[in-house]
């Protein structure tokens, strides 16, 4: 039995988008995201999602022909994640044919997120590629299972989230200790924690530091807008408050 294949070509029914030059075809930007700093810092969970993509680009007769990556960026919705907006950019430009991922979860775990690329990647005659789920999303069965993934993705997502609030809860009544280890100093929590109070953003607060040769609490050159918000909502931060 032959294999379904995922938006290879534009159906006639799409549109060219308004204002840019037809993409060449069977072209793709790729979009890869990790979402804590450690997977950042290994590469692992990284080079996993690339051998994903290049198989998949491989096995369709696609061709990649640029990569954006958010790293240690774990944000509900795409407005928290510049490389995967860029990318979404770059393919609404005329840049590539399509956006192609690893995973589904990778890009979105939103309903409404993952309905409202599909409807624009309809709608403005560019094709979205999921190499986990191998389907057309430009067909109505295809639009109609990617959304009952995509809903069961995030009533994970806010199970999970669920899940965290309450044992946070438990270790609050407890009386643990919860937040950033304590071994970061307290005058860089203090800088952090001001830092944010005067409107800077957690990237903006980690770039400065990497700038000033700042280490984190585990001995690591590189700073994460994740870990930034991490030490903000510690309980060292407010001690320094």
């Amino acid at each position: 039995m032959s294999q379904p294949v995922v938006n290879q070509s534009i159906p006639r029914r799409r549109r060219r988008r308004r204002g840019s030059a037809e993409s060449p075809p069977g072209t793709v930007v790729t979009y890869l995201r990790v979402s804590t700093s450690e997977q950042a810092l290994s590469g692992l969970g990284l080079e996993a999602q690339r051998a994903t993509v290049a198989a998949y680009a491989e096995r369709k007769g696609l061709t990649i022909v640029g990569e954006h990556c958010d790293e240690g960026i774990s944000a509900k919705s795409l407005r928290g994640r510049p490389a995967a907006l860029a990318a979404l950019a770059a393919v609404r430009a005329g840049g590539a044919a399509g956006l192609l991922v690893a995973k589904m979860d990778r890009l979105s775990r939103s309903v409404v997120d993952g309905a409202g690329l599909m409807e624009q990647a309809a709608r403005e005659g560019w094709a979205l590629h999921f190499a986990d789920l191998d389907i057309d999303t430009g067909t109505p069965a295809g639009e109609m299972a990617a959304n009952i993934i995509i809903s069961g993705s995030q009533y994970e997502r806010r199970l999970i989230s669920q899940r965290t609030r309450d044992a946070l809860a438990a270790k609050r009544a407890r009386g643990e200790r919860l937040g950033a280890a304590p071994s970061l100093p307290l005058e860089i929590t203090r800088r952090i924690v001001a830092e944010r109070a005067n409107g800077m953003t957690f990237q903006a607060i980690a770039d400065g530091l990497m700038a000033d040769g700042v280490a984190t609490a585990r001995g690591k050159a590189r700073w994460y807008p994740a870990t930034i918000k991490a030490v903000t909502t510690s309980d060292n931060a407010a001690e320094v408050a």
